[in-house]
Protein backbone atom coordinates (compact mmCIF):
# COMPACT_ATOMS: atom_id res chain seq x y z
CA UNK A 1 0.00 0.00 0.00
CA UNK A 2 1.31 3.42 -0.96
CA UNK A 3 2.26 5.50 2.04
CA UNK A 4 0.26 8.68 2.58
CA UNK A 5 1.90 12.01 1.88
CA UNK A 6 2.27 14.62 4.61
CA UNK A 7 -0.48 16.70 3.03
CA UNK A 8 -2.84 13.71 3.04
CA UNK A 9 -2.14 13.22 6.75
CA UNK A 10 -2.89 16.89 7.41
CA UNK A 11 -6.02 16.83 5.24
CA UNK A 12 -7.33 13.78 7.10
CA UNK A 13 -6.95 15.78 10.32
CA UNK A 14 -9.18 18.52 8.92
CA UNK A 15 -6.65 21.03 7.58
CA UNK A 16 -8.13 23.03 4.71
CA UNK A 17 -6.22 23.76 1.50
CA UNK A 18 -6.17 27.45 2.39
CA UNK A 19 -4.64 26.80 5.81
CA UNK A 20 -2.25 24.31 4.23
CA UNK A 21 -0.87 27.00 1.92
CA UNK A 22 -0.55 29.40 4.87
CA UNK A 23 1.40 26.71 6.70
CA UNK A 24 3.64 26.27 3.65
CA UNK A 25 4.37 29.99 3.68
CA UNK A 26 5.31 29.82 7.36
CA UNK A 27 7.57 26.82 6.74
CA UNK A 28 9.27 28.56 3.82
CA UNK A 29 10.00 31.53 6.04
CA UNK A 30 11.38 29.39 8.86
CA UNK A 31 13.60 27.54 6.38
CA UNK A 32 14.99 30.82 5.13
CA UNK A 33 14.07 29.98 1.54
CA UNK A 34 14.04 33.71 0.72
CA UNK A 35 17.77 33.60 1.33
CA UNK A 36 18.34 30.54 -0.83
CA UNK A 37 19.27 30.48 -4.55
CA UNK A 38 16.48 29.99 -7.12
CA UNK A 39 15.00 26.50 -7.07
CA UNK A 40 14.21 24.28 -10.01
CA UNK A 41 10.94 24.78 -11.85
CA UNK A 42 7.97 22.77 -10.57
CA UNK A 43 5.62 21.48 -13.24
CA UNK A 44 4.19 24.48 -15.05
CA UNK A 45 5.69 26.90 -12.54
CA UNK A 46 8.80 28.39 -14.11
CA UNK A 47 9.43 30.60 -11.09
CA UNK A 48 7.79 28.94 -8.07
CA UNK A 49 7.45 30.90 -4.87
CA UNK A 50 9.04 29.51 -1.69
CA UNK A 51 5.57 28.52 -0.43
CA UNK A 52 4.89 26.61 -3.66
CA UNK A 53 8.20 24.76 -3.30
CA UNK A 54 7.17 23.66 0.20
CA UNK A 55 3.66 22.72 -0.95
CA UNK A 56 5.10 20.56 -3.73
CA UNK A 57 7.21 18.65 -1.22
CA UNK A 58 4.45 18.14 1.34
CA UNK A 59 1.96 16.94 -1.28
CA UNK A 60 4.36 14.42 -2.84
CA UNK A 61 6.54 13.14 0.01
CA UNK A 62 5.61 10.75 2.82
CA UNK A 63 6.32 11.43 6.47
CA UNK A 64 9.98 11.89 7.33
CA UNK A 65 10.95 9.50 10.14
CA UNK A 66 13.11 10.94 12.92
CA UNK A 67 15.10 9.14 15.58
CA UNK A 68 16.04 11.43 18.47
CA UNK A 69 18.82 10.31 20.82
CA UNK A 70 19.84 11.95 24.09
CA UNK A 71 23.28 11.60 25.65
CA UNK A 72 24.98 13.89 28.20
CA UNK A 73 22.43 16.71 28.44
CA UNK A 74 19.76 18.37 30.57
CA UNK A 75 16.96 17.71 28.03
CA UNK A 76 16.70 21.49 27.58
CA UNK A 77 16.47 21.26 23.77
CA UNK A 78 13.62 18.74 24.03
CA UNK A 79 11.90 21.00 26.54
CA UNK A 80 12.31 23.95 24.17
CA UNK A 81 10.95 22.21 21.08
CA UNK A 82 7.97 20.85 23.02
CA UNK A 83 7.17 24.47 23.96
CA UNK A 84 7.84 25.98 20.57
CA UNK A 85 6.34 29.42 19.89
CA UNK A 86 5.12 28.18 16.52
CA UNK A 87 2.55 25.49 17.47
CA UNK A 88 1.89 24.50 13.88
CA UNK A 89 5.57 23.86 13.22
CA UNK A 90 6.30 21.99 16.44
CA UNK A 91 3.16 19.90 15.98
CA UNK A 92 4.14 19.17 12.39
CA UNK A 93 7.58 17.93 13.43
CA UNK A 94 6.56 16.13 16.62
CA UNK A 95 3.41 14.44 15.30
CA UNK A 96 3.22 14.54 11.51
CA UNK A 97 6.83 14.31 10.26
CA UNK A 98 7.22 12.24 12.65
CA UNK A 99 9.51 11.45 15.56
CA UNK A 100 9.51 7.66 15.76
CA UNK A 101 11.79 7.47 18.78
CA UNK A 102 12.44 9.99 21.54
CA UNK A 103 13.05 8.45 24.94
CA UNK A 104 11.90 11.60 26.78
CA UNK A 105 8.75 12.43 24.81
CA UNK A 106 7.47 9.01 23.72
CA UNK A 107 4.90 7.12 25.80
CA UNK A 108 6.71 3.80 25.58
CA UNK A 109 9.62 3.00 27.87
CA UNK A 110 12.20 0.29 28.43
CA UNK A 111 12.28 -2.63 26.00
CA UNK A 112 9.18 -1.35 24.18
CA UNK A 113 10.92 1.93 23.34
CA UNK A 114 14.06 0.15 22.20
CA UNK A 115 12.02 -2.21 20.03
CA UNK A 116 10.32 0.79 18.39
CA UNK A 117 13.71 2.29 17.57
CA UNK A 118 15.03 -0.95 16.11
CA UNK A 119 11.92 -1.39 13.94
CA UNK A 120 12.16 2.21 12.72
CA UNK A 121 15.83 1.83 11.81
CA UNK A 122 15.12 -1.37 9.92
CA UNK A 123 12.06 -0.04 8.09
CA UNK A 124 13.54 3.33 7.14
CA UNK A 125 17.19 2.39 6.74
CA UNK A 126 18.94 5.12 4.77
CA UNK A 127 15.92 7.43 4.93
CA UNK A 128 15.51 8.65 8.52
CA UNK A 129 16.99 11.76 10.08
CA UNK A 130 18.98 11.27 13.26
CA UNK A 131 18.72 14.09 15.78
CA UNK A 132 21.25 13.97 18.61
CA UNK A 133 20.85 16.00 21.79
CA UNK A 134 23.65 15.95 24.34
CA UNK A 135 27.32 15.17 24.00
CA UNK A 136 28.72 11.68 23.51
CA UNK A 137 31.52 10.75 25.92
CA UNK A 138 34.76 9.05 24.91
CA UNK A 139 36.06 8.47 28.43
CA UNK A 140 36.51 4.80 29.40
CA UNK A 141 34.84 3.58 26.20
CA UNK A 142 31.70 5.65 26.77
CA UNK A 143 30.58 4.12 30.06
CA UNK A 144 29.59 7.53 31.44
CA UNK A 145 26.44 7.50 29.34
CA UNK A 146 24.71 4.16 28.90
CA UNK A 147 21.17 3.44 27.67
CA UNK A 148 19.65 -0.05 27.62
CA UNK A 149 23.04 -1.54 28.38
CA UNK A 150 24.75 0.11 25.39
CA UNK A 151 27.30 2.91 25.58
CA UNK A 152 26.53 6.22 23.89
CA UNK A 153 29.30 5.55 21.38
CA UNK A 154 27.71 2.27 20.28
CA UNK A 155 24.24 3.84 20.15
CA UNK A 156 25.48 6.77 18.06
CA UNK A 157 27.38 4.65 15.56
CA UNK A 158 24.50 2.19 15.27
CA UNK A 159 21.90 4.88 14.55
CA UNK A 160 24.21 6.99 12.36
CA UNK A 161 24.93 4.05 10.06
CA UNK A 162 21.39 4.06 8.67
CA UNK A 163 20.71 7.80 8.80
CA UNK A 164 20.26 9.96 5.73
CA UNK A 165 21.46 13.00 7.68
CA UNK A 166 22.35 13.93 11.25
CA UNK A 167 21.32 17.03 13.19
CA UNK A 168 23.24 17.83 16.37
CA UNK A 169 20.94 20.09 18.38
CA UNK A 170 22.19 22.15 21.30
CA UNK A 171 25.72 23.18 22.25
CA UNK A 172 26.39 19.84 23.93
CA UNK A 173 25.78 17.79 20.79
CA UNK A 174 27.41 20.42 18.58
CA UNK A 175 30.60 21.20 20.49
CA UNK A 176 30.53 19.27 23.76
CA UNK A 177 28.78 21.97 25.79
CA UNK A 178 28.83 21.95 29.58
CA UNK A 179 30.03 18.32 29.87
CA UNK A 180 33.12 19.30 27.84
CA UNK A 181 34.01 22.22 30.13
CA UNK A 182 37.37 21.91 31.83
CA UNK A 183 38.50 19.48 33.12
CA UNK A 184 36.06 17.47 30.92
CA UNK A 185 36.13 14.31 33.05
CA UNK A 186 34.02 12.25 30.62
CA UNK A 187 35.96 13.41 27.52
CA UNK A 188 32.79 14.84 26.00
CA UNK A 189 32.93 15.82 22.31
CA UNK A 190 30.60 16.99 19.57
CA UNK A 191 28.80 14.55 17.27
CA UNK A 192 30.71 15.77 14.21
CA UNK A 193 33.97 14.84 15.95
CA UNK A 194 32.91 11.19 15.74
CA UNK A 195 30.75 10.85 12.61
CA UNK A 196 32.75 11.54 9.46
CA UNK A 197 30.87 9.59 6.76
CA UNK A 198 27.45 11.28 7.04
CA UNK A 199 26.25 14.86 6.51
CA UNK A 200 26.10 16.56 9.93
CA UNK A 201 24.67 19.98 10.77
CA UNK A 202 25.09 21.72 14.13
CA UNK A 203 22.26 23.67 15.81
CA UNK A 204 24.17 25.12 18.79
CA UNK A 205 22.55 27.04 21.60
CA UNK A 206 21.82 26.36 25.27
CA UNK A 207 19.16 25.41 24.52
CA UNK A 208 18.87 25.49 20.74
CA UNK A 209 16.12 27.78 19.44
CA UNK A 210 13.26 25.34 18.68
CA UNK A 211 12.29 27.05 15.41
CA UNK A 212 15.88 26.64 14.20
CA UNK A 213 15.77 22.89 14.87
CA UNK A 214 12.34 22.46 13.26
CA UNK A 215 13.31 24.73 10.38
CA UNK A 216 16.38 22.63 9.65
CA UNK A 217 14.40 19.40 9.77
CA UNK A 218 11.83 20.86 7.40
CA UNK A 219 14.58 22.12 5.08
CA UNK A 220 15.83 18.56 4.69
CA UNK A 221 12.30 17.31 4.10
CA UNK A 222 11.58 19.89 1.40
CA UNK A 223 14.96 20.19 -0.32
CA UNK A 224 16.24 16.66 0.20
CA UNK A 225 19.48 17.94 1.70
CA UNK A 226 20.76 19.87 4.68
CA UNK A 227 21.08 23.66 4.31
CA UNK A 228 24.40 25.29 3.54
CA UNK A 229 26.51 25.83 6.61
CA UNK A 230 29.35 27.97 7.92
CA UNK A 231 32.77 26.67 8.95
CA UNK A 232 31.27 25.30 12.18
CA UNK A 233 28.54 23.36 10.32
CA UNK A 234 25.84 25.81 11.45
CA UNK A 235 22.99 26.40 8.91
CA UNK A 236 23.45 29.79 7.28
CA UNK A 237 19.72 30.69 7.20
CA UNK A 238 19.94 31.00 11.00
CA UNK A 239 23.61 31.62 11.79
CA UNK A 240 24.73 34.12 9.15
CA UNK A 241 24.43 37.15 11.49
CA UNK A 242 25.69 37.92 14.96
CA UNK A 243 23.39 38.80 17.85
CA UNK A 244 24.92 42.27 17.65
CA UNK A 245 23.89 42.72 14.00
CA UNK A 246 20.17 42.85 14.86
CA UNK A 247 20.39 43.91 18.49
CA UNK A 248 17.89 46.53 19.67
CA UNK A 249 20.61 47.99 21.89
CA UNK A 250 23.06 48.42 19.03
CA UNK A 251 22.34 52.16 18.57
CA UNK A 252 23.68 52.71 22.09
CA UNK A 253 26.76 50.67 21.24
CA UNK A 254 27.35 52.87 18.21
CA UNK A 255 26.83 55.95 20.38
CA UNK A 256 29.35 54.72 22.95
CA UNK A 257 26.72 54.47 25.70
CA UNK A 258 27.17 51.47 27.99
CA UNK A 259 25.71 50.18 31.23
CA UNK A 260 28.50 50.04 33.83
CA UNK A 261 26.55 47.79 36.22
CA UNK A 262 23.20 46.02 36.25
CA UNK A 263 21.63 48.64 38.52
CA UNK A 264 23.02 51.91 37.19
CA UNK A 265 21.23 54.61 35.23
CA UNK A 266 22.56 53.25 31.93
CA UNK A 267 21.06 49.83 32.60
CA UNK A 268 17.70 51.41 33.41
CA UNK A 269 17.81 53.36 30.12
CA UNK A 270 18.56 50.25 28.09
CA UNK A 271 22.19 51.05 27.26
CA UNK A 272 24.50 48.51 25.59
CA UNK A 273 25.60 45.61 27.85
CA UNK A 274 29.01 45.19 26.22
CA UNK A 275 30.91 46.26 29.37
CA UNK A 276 28.94 43.72 31.41
CA UNK A 277 30.31 40.85 29.37
CA UNK A 278 27.90 40.69 26.42
CA UNK A 279 29.25 38.35 23.74
CA UNK A 280 26.74 39.50 21.12
CA UNK A 281 29.35 40.97 18.72
CA UNK A 282 31.09 37.57 18.41
CA UNK A 283 28.11 35.21 18.69
CA UNK A 284 26.23 33.93 15.64
CA UNK A 285 22.58 32.97 16.16
CA UNK A 286 19.02 34.03 15.30
CA UNK A 287 18.02 35.11 18.84
CA UNK A 288 17.57 38.78 17.95
CA UNK A 289 15.40 37.96 14.93
CA UNK A 290 13.33 34.98 16.11
CA UNK A 291 13.41 35.65 19.86
CA UNK A 292 11.58 33.39 22.33
CA UNK A 293 8.02 32.90 23.56
CA UNK A 294 6.18 33.97 20.40
CA UNK A 295 8.74 36.63 19.61
CA UNK A 296 8.37 38.24 23.03
CA UNK A 297 12.01 38.78 23.96
CA UNK A 298 15.53 37.38 24.17
CA UNK A 299 18.28 37.74 26.82
CA UNK A 300 19.81 41.05 25.67
CA UNK A 301 16.41 42.70 25.24
CA UNK A 302 15.40 41.61 28.74
CA UNK A 303 18.55 43.11 30.27
CA UNK A 304 20.95 40.17 30.34
CA UNK A 305 24.22 39.98 28.34
CA UNK A 306 24.56 37.38 25.59
CA UNK A 307 26.61 34.46 26.95
CA UNK A 308 27.71 33.21 23.54
CA UNK A 309 26.00 29.84 23.97
CA UNK A 310 26.02 29.03 20.24
CA UNK A 311 29.82 29.26 20.04
CA UNK A 312 32.36 26.52 20.84
CA UNK A 313 33.82 26.35 24.37
CA UNK A 314 31.46 29.02 25.66
CA UNK A 315 31.69 27.62 29.20
CA UNK A 316 35.47 28.11 29.18
CA UNK A 317 35.55 31.29 27.10
CA UNK A 318 36.00 33.69 29.99
CA UNK A 319 33.68 34.74 32.80
CA UNK A 320 30.10 35.37 31.76
CA UNK A 321 30.04 38.78 33.41
CA UNK A 322 33.59 39.91 32.83
CA UNK A 323 33.41 43.43 31.46
CA UNK A 324 34.59 44.18 27.96
CA UNK A 325 36.87 47.18 27.51
CA UNK A 326 35.37 50.14 25.71
CA UNK A 327 38.82 50.65 24.21
CA UNK A 328 38.12 47.63 22.01
CA UNK A 329 35.47 49.60 20.16
CA UNK A 330 36.89 51.38 17.08
CA UNK A 331 36.88 55.20 17.50
CA UNK A 332 35.02 55.60 14.23
CA UNK A 333 32.12 53.69 15.79
CA UNK A 334 31.64 56.44 18.40
CA UNK A 335 29.00 59.05 17.61
CA UNK A 336 27.84 62.39 18.89
CA UNK A 337 25.03 63.02 21.32
CA UNK A 338 22.83 63.94 18.37
CA UNK A 339 23.51 60.57 16.79
CA UNK A 340 22.69 58.95 20.10
CA UNK A 341 19.25 60.52 19.90
CA UNK A 342 18.84 59.06 16.44
CA UNK A 343 19.92 55.72 17.89
CA UNK A 344 17.19 55.82 20.52
CA UNK A 345 14.61 56.59 17.85
CA UNK A 346 15.96 53.75 15.73
CA UNK A 347 15.65 51.38 18.67
CA UNK A 348 12.00 52.37 19.03
CA UNK A 349 11.48 51.81 15.30
CA UNK A 350 12.95 48.33 15.50
CA UNK A 351 10.73 47.58 18.49
CA UNK A 352 7.77 48.66 16.35
CA UNK A 353 8.84 46.29 13.60
CA UNK A 354 8.91 43.40 16.06
CA UNK A 355 5.54 44.36 17.54
CA UNK A 356 4.01 44.42 14.07
CA UNK A 357 5.50 41.03 13.33
CA UNK A 358 3.98 39.53 16.47
CA UNK A 359 0.61 41.05 15.63
CA UNK A 360 0.66 39.49 12.18
CA UNK A 361 1.67 36.14 13.67
CA UNK A 362 -1.44 36.11 15.83
CA UNK A 363 -3.71 36.73 12.84
CA UNK A 364 -2.35 34.12 10.44
CA UNK A 365 -0.05 31.15 10.17
CA UNK A 366 1.56 32.88 7.21
CA UNK A 367 3.34 35.39 9.43
CA UNK A 368 6.52 37.27 8.61
CA UNK A 369 9.50 35.00 7.98
CA UNK A 370 12.91 35.09 9.55
CA UNK A 371 14.34 36.37 6.29
CA UNK A 372 11.82 39.19 6.10
CA UNK A 373 12.28 40.26 9.71
CA UNK A 374 16.05 40.02 9.58
CA UNK A 375 16.03 41.97 6.33
CA UNK A 376 13.85 44.71 7.83
CA UNK A 377 16.06 45.04 10.90
CA UNK A 378 19.23 45.01 8.83
CA UNK A 379 17.87 47.74 6.57
CA UNK A 380 16.84 49.84 9.56
CA UNK A 381 20.22 49.39 11.21
CA UNK A 382 22.07 50.25 7.99
CA UNK A 383 19.93 53.37 7.64
CA UNK A 384 20.72 54.35 11.20
CA UNK A 385 24.45 53.83 10.60
CA UNK A 386 24.34 56.06 7.52
CA UNK A 387 22.57 58.82 9.46
CA UNK A 388 25.03 58.55 12.31
CA UNK A 389 27.96 58.63 9.88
Amino acid sequence: MKEKTIYEHLRDKGLSRRDFMKLCGTIAGMMGLELAPPVKALGNLAHPTPAEVVAQALTTKPKLPIIWLEFQDCAGCSEAISRSSSPSLSNLVLNDIAIEYHETLMAAAGFQAEKAKEECMKKYWGKYVLVVEGSPALGDDGIYCVVAGKSNLDLLKEAAAGAAAIIATGNCASFGGLPAAQPNPTRAVGVADLIKDKPVVNIPGCPAIPEVTTGTILYFLVMGELPKTDHLRRPLPFYSHTIHDHCLRRPFYEAGKFAESFDDEGARKGYCLYKLGCKGPTTYNACAALKWERGLSYPVQSGHPCLGCSEPHFWDGGGFYEGQSAALIPPESRTTAVAAGVGVALGAALAGINAARKSRAKKTLGSASLGQVAGSETAATDLGNKKEG
